[in-house]
């Protein structure tokens, strides 16, 4: 079964950090570009951050840029996503997504995300103010 399994997500005070996990499994991860987006309550969802698949090239919004990072661990089938200084407007539902045709930015900047191959379920942060 193609899966993304996201973990790692909770409550934090503003100015936290929390480092999100997606697990790959079935399917040949490597060959795909991985992301992260986030939807807030009654907003749409947004790239954060994303990795690309063979050169690892990485991709960031501008909203998160010098604060979160993105990570892959080929060994573990696992993208972390490392948030730091977490502000209140950040609290959202975090999801992955896995695609083969793209690359970092234009998976992260895809407006039509929904066709994207492979998503995950979502984990919840909050940040409290």
């Amino acid at each position: 079964e193609v899966q993304l399994v996201e973990s790692g997500g909770g409550l934090v005070q503003a100015g936290g950090s929390l480092n999100l996990s997606c697990v790959a499994s079935g399917f040949i991860w490597t060959d795909y570009a991985i992301a992260w987006f986030r939807q807030a309550p009654g907003k749409e969802r947004e790239g954060v951050s994303c990795i690309s698949n063979y050169h690892g090239n990485t991709y960031y919004s501008d909203s998160v840029k010098g604060r979160f990072y993105i990570s892959k661990d080929s060994n573990k089938n696992t993208v972390y996503l490392q948030m730091n200084d977490l502000k209140p407007e950040e609290t959202a539902v975090y999801f992955c997504a896995a695609d083969s045709r793209l690359t970092a930015q234009p998976m992260c900047m895809n407006p039509r995300y929904r066709d994207l191959e492979v998503w995950g379920q979502g984990t919840l942060v909050t940040v409290s103010s």
